[in-house]
């Protein structure tokens, strides 16, 4: 029999910076600009975006950036910045994440804060949640992971630090066969380093690998974020993509709108290589339930299709997406054809894909931002598309490696900060991070509504409803109700 996993007791006052940021943003300066953006006010986000979109009605727009979300409190929204043949610029929502990284990666807006961004999602955010327990009962604070420990630990630290009290640090890893963390009639229980179980009544959790598996949907312990928020979109695409278009419905009159690929819901494998013809022979497949940059292939070439048909796969269902390249090779779609701004040319000339991610959090006073930063691709874009091309590369924006022991790792060679070095390269400015931060904003909403409806009047999971969202036998069999 496998060890046990054991919780380890974070005690408050401990937090210490160089194990909570990356080496290159430890002592990175932020730039001006992004110290800006970050301090703006509401009022003046929403003057400034009206103005430059004189369709948006601004009490909508205010309405938007002051929702309370009821279960997607803590969002992270992956951007690409394109423009079409006219060079109408938009930022486009790749995916949102329910347990998103980007504090280590995040230069302090303020150096006499040490914690940074980790101790205000702690003040602002997971405090305000965790202390509205409707069941209550005694037990201590938690942060579970399966992925991230360099974040996962500052959380915990900053929890620790908030509440001048010990918190529980345990890993919860998808496949552990002995596992520190479990549910006793609803209650989160962890292993404590004398082999004794206690229960939590609130839990940080840094859970990215199929977290259905392992939270249960219905929990007396309070967790941020509820797993409902990864079924309705936070950790799957499939239901994603239906949340924005239900969302952009009501926003019709509005003249908001979540902007994201084109979109084919549902498709069997068997039916992939018609809608990558239907849109050009340009496509991303994704994996609905995948993160991390696994679970997605870029096909821009028949022989990339081909090797994308012949793998085997856990579930039943993709989503395909209008892919968006260089010029020569987007997709054709209804919306028109998209092709990335990218990054400023290099002394070599080299224009690469980068990607935004922004993060959000819900407060007192709405959904505020919280970090952001950017990631760049291996290879440069490429002009024109040959047969031997591996189009990820020029592509693939995430730094996530998993490695053959099945650990995570990090490319950090390529992550782009928000520094006075970095930021420059971008070619981005205030009204594009403005965007970015709308968008994400817009989209954590919907997630947050279809959330909402999962659950009925009485506060169960309506399986039946999430079913017609999402009718893929083996993901169904997975969930822990």
């Amino acid at each position: 029999m496998s060890q046990p996993s054991l919780a380890t007791k974070i005690l408050p006052g401990e937090f210490e910076p160089e194990n909570h940021w990356y080496p290159k943003a430890l002592n990175a300066t932020i730039h001006p600009l992004v110290n800006f953006f970050m301090h703006l006010s509401k009022d003046r986000i929403i003057k400034r975006y009206c103005h430059l979109h004189p369709k948006v009605r601004p009490q909508i727009l205010e309405e938007v950036l002051t929702y309370q979300p009821k279960y997607f409190r803590w969002a992270g929204a992956d951007l690409m910045h394109v423009t079409d043949a006219e060079g109408n610029r938009h930022m486009v929502v790749i995916e949102n994440n329910s347990c998103p990284s980007g504090q280590k990666s995040m230069p302090l807006l303020d150096d006499h804060q040490e914690m940074g961004g980790y101790r205000t999602l702690v003040e602002k955010t997971i405090r305000p949640y965790l202390d509205k327990r409707t069941r209550k009962f005694e037990g201590e604070l938690a942060v579970v992971y399966d992925k991230n420990p360099m974040e996962a630990k500052g959380y915990a630290h900053a929890l620790a630090t908030v509440y001048n009290e010990p918190v529980n640090l345990v890993t919860y890893y998808h496949d552990d066969p002995n596992p520190g963390v479990r549910f006793s009639d609803g209650i989160m229980e962890v292993r404590t380093e004398k082999n004794t179980w206690i229960p939590i009544r609130g839990a940080f959790r840094y859970l990215t690998q199929k977290p259905w598996t392992r939270l249960p949907l219905h929990s007396k312990t309070r967790i941020l974020n509820p797993v409902v928020s990864c079924l309705a979109g936070g950790r799957n695409k499939m239901v994603a993509s239906k949340a924005y278009d239900l969302y952009n419905s009501t926003l019709r009159e509005s003249g908001l709108e979540i902007l994201t690929p084109e979109t084919i819901w549902d498709v069997s494998k068997a039916e992939i290589p018609l809608w990558v013809q239907k849109l050009g022979g340009q496509a991303v497949i994704k994996n609905p339930y995948s993160n991390a940059g696994q679970g997605v292939w870029t096909i821009v070439t028949e022989q990339e299709l081909d090797d994308f048909m012949e793998k085997e796969h856990d579930y039943g269902r993709f989503i395909v997406q209008s892919l968006i390249g260089n010029y020569q090779w987007s997709s054709r779609s209804s919306k028109g054809k998209f092709y990335h701004v990218g990054t400023m040319p290099s002394e070599k000339g080299n224009t690469y894909v980068a990607d935004i991610r922004l993060m959000v959090s819900a407060t007192n006073s709405g959904i505020r931002p919280l970090g952001v930063y950017a990631r760049r691709a291996l290879k440069p874009l490429a002009e024109e598309i040959d047969d031997g091309t591996a189009s990820w590369d020029m592509l693939g924006t995430n730094l996530s490696l998993k490695n053959t022991d099945g650990s995570w790792d990090s490319d950090t060679t390529r992550l782009m900060l928000m520094d006075r070095r970095d930021f420059n390269r971008l070619g981005i400015g205030l009204d594009d991070l403005i965007e970015a931060y709308i968008q994400t904003v817009l989209s954590m909403i919907a997630i947050d509504k279809m959330s909402v409806k999962l659950y009925n009047s009485k506060g169960k999971f309506r399986a039946r409803l999430f079913k017609s969202l999402n009718d893929d036998p083996a993901l169904l069999d997975e969930i822990l109700l």
